[in-house]
């Protein structure tokens, strides 16, 4: 048995380590290099550059806590999935408790930030994928995928289930 049953293979790299980083990235990238005013202009996809000057006061402090936010969802993840693998190693029960509690919460979210990014772009870009920049894509194509990967935990779709559903046992 792994040393952390509850989250195994693709889900353990997709949630312990690449999740994290493309939530850490953002915040780095917000504060340092590029900074906040192309953070800022790559929140709505435009062929415009980035204006010149710096971003109004009550705009930069937005934008680094908004980089905050991405700094703190994951931290959160990648502390709190190491917290239940190595404190409750022998405890599947428990982990999958605690990463469900984690993944549930991460999805809750996932719904009310595709939401809000939709809500936020421009009429003529809600539904045109094909004229997202990447940053859109990022707010919107990737966490559907964290979204439905996270359905597919709950759902025990390639994982033994311990909690869970686990009167189903799959695969």
């Amino acid at each position: 048995m792994s040393d952390f049953p509850a989250l195994q293979g693709f889900y353990q790299l997709l949630f312990l380590y690449l999740e994290p980083i493309s939530t850490i990235l953002p915040a780095l990238m917000s504060w340092t290099f590029p900074g906040a005013a192309w953070f800022h202009h790559q929140l709505i996809p435009s062929a415009a550059p980035v204006p010149p000057g710096a971003l109004p006061p009550r705009t930069l402090m937005l934008v680094w806590q908004l980089g905050n936010c991405y700094l703190l969802l994951g931290l959160i993840s990648s502390l709190v999935f190491r917290a239940a693998r190595d404190s409750l190693a022998h405890d599947p029960v428990a982990q999958e408790r605690v990463v469900g509690a984690l993944l549930a919460a991460l999805a809750i979210a996932d719904v009310t930030h595709i939401a809000a990014t939709l809500a936020g772009l421009p009429a003529e870009l809600r539904y045109a994928p094909l004229a997202w920049n990447p940053m859109a894509h990022g707010n919107i194509s990737a966490v559907v995928v964290l979204f439905t990967v996270r359905c597919a935990w709950f759902l025990g779709v390639n994982r033994t289930p311990y909690h869970y559903f686990a009167h189903r046992k799959t695969q």
